[in-house]
């Protein structure tokens, strides 16, 4: 089969892509990709072996009154006509949006051209994008279970995709890498791609504490590095980690992480006990405090709002995950649906059209 895929704007909405390609190319399918020509997607993606990428125009949706809404509903418009030639173009089999502004005009377009798209959200509540294509998709696809409820008929709960990559990681070599050993527990800490602020000041605040309990990577966002930090024991500090990621998280024995749906999908799929300490919503939709309420109900992780974060709040919920773990661990044992990629990939063979 022909198959397109799309989604942009950000890392949530194109890197889970990279856990279904290779599955769909295994079964010897044609891939197309539909982004934007400057997004982050192109940089990803368009590096990828056969994989055909197509740019289009895409707006920002805003849920506030703006001018610039004028003339973004224009470039939408425009790249929903854009898509509808690609799509006739390339005559594929279903359409497989990860959500974003680029994900809107080509889930329109295959609904305008009766092509089946299937949509994937990460977060708990829906992003304008996946609302606003909903009526021309077959089904949602969800992260959340609660978010499948919500949807109707339509709501599919599948879980989150993820890299293969990252259950190849090994305790031993990580714990080599970074300089650990045996003798204290490894606390990862990480504030998302760019670091977060709140996060680093609360957890340098309280290192001789932390230290005296546990060896700690930071990784502590672009910009971020201080000399300062570099010689204290039990320490280590870096801006970001691509390759090495897949160790780090599995030597870790506990994480402290924002709440963003890809990322603390992934804990779960790893069974990492976890202290969640989610963007707030006064700086964003609110997406990642219902992702996070949504983990501590089913048990797989332990919430610290920003508003309580200080350094005194941040050691006694570290100390309170470590103690437990045991049953962290035990409640995502039992969760069924821990990688949604094979999942997804079914229902793209369930929902594809048959080639003539």
């Amino acid at each position: 089969m022909r198959i397109i895929l799309t989604g942009g704007g950000t890392a949530g909405h194109v890197t889970p892509h990279l856990s279904i390609i290779p599955m769909l190319q295994k079964d010897g399918h044609e891939i197309h990709y539909i982004g934007t020509e400057d997004g982050m997607e192109a940089g990803i993606i368009s590096k990828l072996d056969n994989v055909t990428y197509h740019a289009i125009p895409a707006g920002k949706l805003r849920r506030y009154h703006d001018w610039k809404n004028f003339s973004d509903m224009a470039r939408v418009i425009k790249g929903v006509r854009e898509a509808r030639r690609i799509i006739r173009e390339v005559k594929p089999a279903i359409v497989f949006s990860k959500g974003g502004y680029v994900g809107l005009p080509v889930v329109v377009a295959a609904g305008e051209l009766r092509v089946p798209a299937l949509i994937h959200e990460s977060d708990m509540t829906s992003g304008l994008a996946n609302k606003l294509s909903l009526p021309f998709a077959k089904a949602l696809l969800c992260t959340f279970p609660e978010t499948a409820k919500q949807t109707g008929k339509k709501g599919v709960y599948v879980g989150s995709p993820i890299r293969q990559e990252l259950f190849e990681g090994d305790r031993e070599r990580g714990k080599k890498i970074f300089g650990f050993d045996d003798s204290k527990p490894i606390l990862l800490v990480m504030g998302g791609s760019s670091g977060a602020q709140a996060i680093n000041r609360a957890v340098r605040g309280i290192l001789n504490e932390l230290t005296g309990c546990f060896q700690v990577l930071h990784i502590c966002g672009s910009g971020n590095l201080f000399d300062i930090y570099e010689r204290t024991p039990g320490y280590q500090q870096t801006e970001y980690l691509y390759d090495e990621m897949a160790d780090a998280l599995a030597c870790a024995d506990l994480v402290v992480s924002r709440a963003g749906s890809n990322s603390i999908c992934e804990l779960l799929a790893l069974r990492k006990p976890a202290l969640l300490i989610p963007y707030p919503s006064g700086a964003s939709r609110g997406d990642q405090e219902v992702n996070a309420a949504s983990f501590e109900r089913r048990g797989f992780a332990r919430v610290l709002e920003q508003k309580d974060l200080t350094g005194e709040t941040l050691m006694e919920k570290i100390v309170e995950v470590y103690h437990d773990r045991g049953e962290i661990i035990e409640c995502m044992r039992r969760e069924p649906a821990v990688n949604g990629s094979a999942k997804i990939v079914e229902y793209i063979y369930k929902y594809a059209k048959p080639e003539k």
